[in-house]
């Protein structure tokens, strides 16, 4: 099985590269059974690493490259990995009380179809930087949380509460019903980003690298907004059109907490 699928059915994972693996440590959700490192590795480059699991009593193993290749299913590793329990999924129910409980805020990113690993990894790498705090995605015909998209987040994954949903239209309507205002991402939008107040308590929808977002989910959104271009290409990519509108958020976020800006968001239910 390749870093890029994953079988539910399995309890353990093979974490690989640098950033995960220490990252993963620091989070402290998932245990750690075993850490391998190569025999051909630097130890300055893992020495946070090795503290961390020397710290946490975790065995740490010196292996070869290529056990460690066969292990993880890739040759980028970074000679470094550790079997894992499988990452702690939400639930859509836990995230939306933790939010009401613990979050003024609240910010989430729901990924509508979003099959490439590298842009959910992008995607949820960029949106722990701009203060999301949970991503939700459906878990037919999306890429899944695996070891691979832990690296490609550069072990952001590691710190995210994740949710798989089986029909998005009736998490949006779940969303709505607790007081978050859902605003997809739709290149054909006349609504500005720039253009749209987005310090309310805001669950921002990305569709996937294709088609976008789903018409039915999109007649479930309160907004549909775009991304001015100007130059001869036509789109962004997933992760790039997310990053721009998640840090819109935290941009006019930041200016509200300075006092510029009061709005009350209130929605009836």
């Amino acid at each position: 099985m390749s870093g890029d699928e994953i079988n539910f059915a399995v309890k353990t994972e093979i974490l690989f590269g640098i950033h995960p693996v220490y990252e993963a440590l620091k989070a402290g959700r998932r245990i750690f059974y075993d850490l391998y490192i190569t025999k051909d590795s630097t130890p300055r480059r893992l020495k946070k690493t090795i503290t961390l699991a020397e710290m946490k009593k975790i065995p740490i193993k010196k292996i070869t490259p290529s056990k460690l290749k066969m292990l993880s299913g890739t040759d980028t590793t970074q000679r470094v990995g550790a079997k894992v329990s499988r990452y702690p999924l939400s639930g859509i129910i836990e995230i939306v009380n933790k939010i009401k409980n613990t979050v003024g805020n609240p910010f989430l990113l729901l990924l509508d179809n979003v099959v490439d690993p590298h842009n959910l990894g992008a995607l949820i790498r960029t949106g722990t930087c701009a203060g999301i705090d949970a991503v939700i995605i459906t878990r037919d015909r999306s890429a899944p949380p695996t070891p691979a998209v832990s690296k490609s987040s550069a072990g952001a994954l590691e710190h995210v509460y994740l949710a798989l949903v089986t029909n998005m239209v009736n998490t949006i309507r779940f969303l709505k019903q607790n007081g978050l205002w859902v605003i997809g991402m739709d290149q054909n939008a006349k609504r500005s980003v720039f253009e749209t107040d987005l310090s309310c308590p805001v669950a921002i929808v990305i569709g996937g690298e294709e088609k976008g977002i789903r018409s039915l989910v999109k007649r479930q959104c309160d907004y549909l907004i775009s991304i001015p271009l100007f130059g001869k290409v036509d789109s962004l990519n997933a992760s790039v059109a997310g990053g721009v509108t998640m840090y819109e958020v935290f941009r006019q976020r930041n200016i509200n907490a300075a006092g510029d800006v009061s709005i009350d968001w209130g929605r009836e239910t």
